[in-house]
């Protein structure tokens, strides 16, 4: 997994599958979250989230009050989310 940020946005390329992958995605996250309350994150191709990533997600939307906007490029991916009843909270789309 690749992962680079541009102001507000994340792009996360690869599968996102390991807690490697999670802890990376955190320390790219916390810090925007001190500058941003809006934050963009693109998952250009993995199929998949793990649990602790959607957790953490669900956190900085929950507790947090960051505004995600989650754009997905598999369309496995976004059914997953669309299934777990996250779509409307991470303001999810298919790109």
């Amino acid at each position: 997994m690749e992962i680079s940020t541009s102001s507000n946005t994340v792009t996360i390329i690869g599968n996102i599958k390991s807690v490697g992958d999670f802890q990376l995605i955190k320390s790219t996250i916390d810090p925007l979250k001190v500058s941003h309350n809006n934050i963009i994150i693109d998952i250009k191709d993995s199929l998949s989230v793990t649990s602790s990533v959607i957790g953490y997600l669900n956190k900085l939307v929950l507790k947090d009050k960051i505004t995600l906007q989650v754009k997905v490029g598999n369309e496995q991916l976004i059914t997953l989310l669309d299934e777990l009843h996250l779509t409307e909270v991470f303001k999810a789309r298919k790109v």
